[in-house]
């Protein structure tokens, strides 16, 4: 099954959090912050929203930084993401 977003919207997958400290430390499941890195699986097609004109900026692979509660969660499949306004993307991580 596949998610198509809708207008400005994109849907994006966590990256997993690291389960060791730079130091070595394992952490432990509650000890782990919610990531804030994701992967971007699908873009909707823009458009005009709210009477402006919205140009998608991001592209289906694309890294980005979000801020920690944003977004919808969902669970598709058995596997979780998140959808959200392309605004509440923070910014875009380029190697």
């Amino acid at each position: 099954m596949n998610i198509k977003p809708l207008a400005d919207r994109v849907v994006i997958k966590m990256v997993e959090a690291e389960e060791t400290t730079k130091s070595g430390i394992i952490l432990t499941g509650s000890a782990k912050e919610k990531p804030q890195i994701a992967e971007v699986v699908a873009v909707g097609p823009g458009g005009i929203v709210d009477g402006k004109e919205i140009k998608m900026e991001l592209m289906v692979g694309d890294k980005v930084l979000m801020s920690k509660y944003a977004g919808t969660e969902v669970k598709l499949d058995g596997v979780e993401y998140t959808i959200l306004r392309q605004s509440d993307v923070l910014a875009k991580i380029e190697d």
